[in-house]
């Protein structure tokens, strides 16, 4: 385990080495326009009642995990700070993979990525009442991270700061980002906050492309990935789904 770590590790400095080249450095963007970066998400918001749909299904018929108990790496801010509320997720799709659980949830959410080039990760993001998120920072600058709100509470609805930028969701809303710029989540809302999250491939020339594709779609999904994926479906294995 010590040794696939320090390969991700090296990796990811590797490549962040090279995109910092062409991302704009320490003056990157901290917010991006969503449609002239990735026009192909337009598709998203023109059938969010689908996608809703398709959200209640899970939360209908699915035992959704804490983020860290699919992805333990995520336990420093999913588990480790106010343990009794939950930060939960709903795993779509990882670089090409789709789990069956979702196949069977959400067909038309997983029929809309699967095609895509750009797309890397794509989950329901769910915080249960007063759950936050400390500040961190994302650990790879290869991709860029869109947010589609599902369910914001209309009282006191919940916040997340990206550096400088400070954004409350909204239903049917949107916001693309750089979640490698230090990001935290303020939530003290009565009821819960979902959002669509998906992760798409920072827009590069050819050469620092393909390095990027190779560590995302190669390296990390041989050696973390396919470990998530795994998590994902023992964990749907070990639960009843509900009927």
């Amino acid at each position: 385990m010590k040794i696939k770590n320090k390969i991700i590790n090296l990796s990811m400095a590797i490549g962040n080495r090279v995109i910092s080249q062409f991302d704009g450095g320490q003056t990157r963007p901290v917010v991006f326009d969503t449609y002239k970066t990735f026009p192909e998400l337009l598709i998203l918001e023109d059938n969010y009642d689908n996608i809703k749909a398709e959200f209640e299904n899970v939360l209908q018929h699915s035992n959704i995990p804490a983020y860290h108990e699919i992805e333990q790496r995520q336990y420093a801010i999913s588990g480790k700070v106010a343990p009794h509320v939950k930060w939960k997720v709903f795993m779509l799709h990882y670089s090409g993979e789709t789990p069956e659980i979702a196949k069977k949830l959400c067909p038309f959410i997983c029929n809309l990525v699967k095609n895509s080039p750009n797309i890397y990760k794509v989950f329901f993001s769910i915080l249960e009442p007063g759950k936050s998120i400390p500040a961190h920072c994302g650990p790879y600058r290869g991709y860029l991270r869109y947010h589609l709100g599902l369910k914001v509470p209309q009282k006191n609805p919940p916040q997340i700061r990206i550096k400088d930028h400070l954004y409350t969701w909204k239903e049917k809303e949107s916001i693309l980002f750089d979640d490698t710029w230090e990001h935290e989540v303020m939530n003290t809302a009565e009821e819960s906050r979902a959002v669509l999250i998906i992760d798409l491939l920072r827009p590069l020339p050819f050469l620092p492309d393909r390095l990027n594709r190779f560590i995302t779609k190669v390296i990390l999904k041989k050696i973390r990935i396919k470990k998530v994926l795994e998590d994902v479906n023992r964990f749907n294995q070990n639960k009843t789904i509900k009927t």
